[in-house]
């Protein structure tokens, strides 16, 4: 039996209506979830990611499932090569069409080749696909924040013009972060008003709810919405 036919095979004989209501919830617009919770799935994966037929699942695109493209996500995940990774990534990117599949994609790789990284995550969020945007402000979210941060990720995430839901929810999510890691150099992007309102009026309520911000912080925060 061919890898693909096997792995449909597998979906098939997990799939969980009640799980499948449950994220078809969280998930709206998102067809065929066959409902398969996330810690199978990536148990699964590994056991994929050995096959050394892979390559056959990583190439039939789109796929039909949910499912797939968690396992896909994950699969691509656990690829130890930088440039392979980046190579999967990149013809993946475009598939992804949710936020779950999305905000769960984060190959280990990354984290240990941030330099090489960086240009990606910079050129994903010039893309015109709101989950390649999601994406790539997620990356700078993810392992920009900290030490490698500097302004000029910042003023790439808010001048992001697309307004798309799932688009502003992460620049909130972004800005928000910021506050928490690096308050003095971001609140400017929130006294000067350079987000869109929704994302800004969203990052400051992320902020309030956060425990990375002081009582201070919050209560200025609360100052500056945008009514």
């Amino acid at each position: 039996m061919k890898i693909n036919d096997e792995i449909e095979v597998w979906l098939l004989e997990q799939a969980d209506e009640k799980v499948s209501s449950f994220c078809s919830g969280l998930l709206p617009g998102t067809e065929n979830i066959l409902g398969i919770k996330t810690p199978v799935l990536k148990a699964y994966a590994k056991t994929i990611a050995k096959n050394p037929d892979k390559a056959d699942f990583l190439e039939s695109l789109p796929h039909k499932y949910f499912e797939e493209n968690q396992l896909h996500a994950f699969v691509v995940a656990l690829e130890k090569d930088f440039d392979r990774c980046m190579e999967l990534t990149e013809k993946f990117l475009p598939y992804i069409d949710n936020w779950g599949t999305c905000d769960q994609f984060s190959p280990a790789v990354f984290k240990k080749n941030t330099d090489r990284l960086l240009p990606y995550a910079l050129k994903w969020t010039d893309s015109d696909r709101v989950f390649t945007i999601r994406f790539g402000i997620g990356m700078l979210m993810r392992y920009f924040l900290d030490d490698k941060f500097e302004t000029r990720f910042a003023d790439k995430v808010a001048a992001v013009t697309n307004g798309e839901y799932y688009v502003m929810m992460m620049k909130a999510w972004y800005f928000a972060t910021a506050l928490a890691k690096q308050y003095d150099a971001v609140i400017p992007y929130i006294e000067e008003k350079r987000l869109d309102k929704v994302s800004h009026n969203k990052a400051i309520q992320k902020a309030v709810e956060s425990y990375r911000i002081n009582n201070e912080q919050k209560e200025y925060l609360r100052t500056l919405r945008i009514k």
